[in-house]
């Protein structure tokens, strides 16, 4: 099974996020690198369908229980992520997206860790 790649990008400039429609189609010379910020899609999707990022945060519910840690997603390549603070796997069923690093920066002032 492939996995479908595709990139979403951080204006740096108009401090929005760019969705991959927008940026279909556009050449290197339309584009300052320096302005920019890509973040790749994981190729997985939340417990609500919502397509997975780099740079989103993620908060993990087990068993009906909501953790206290939010976790920062760097890369996700497996259905199931490793924590290295974690004693087992975190299923991506059991992760909802709630915001992003760029557009939610107050996520990032509780507890959170990096997957």
């Amino acid at each position: 099974m492939s996995r479908e790649i595709k990139f979403r990008a951080w204006d740096n400039e108009c401090k929005v996020i760019r969705e991959y429609d927008e940026l279909k189609g556009l050449t290197l010379d339309a584009l300052d690198a320096s302005d920019f910020e890509l973040e790749q899609y994981t190729g997985m999707k939340d417990a609500n369908g919502k397509d997975i990022y780099e740079g989103d945060i993620v908060e993990v519910t087990i068993q009906g229980c909501i953790q206290a840690d939010k976790y920062l997603v760097k890369n996700i390549w497996d259905p199931h992520v490793w924590t290295e603070e974690s004693d087992g796997y975190y299923a991506v069923s059991e992760m909802e997206v709630k915001g992003n690093v760029h557009t939610n920066p107050e996520l990032l002032e509780a507890d959170w860790r990096f997957f």
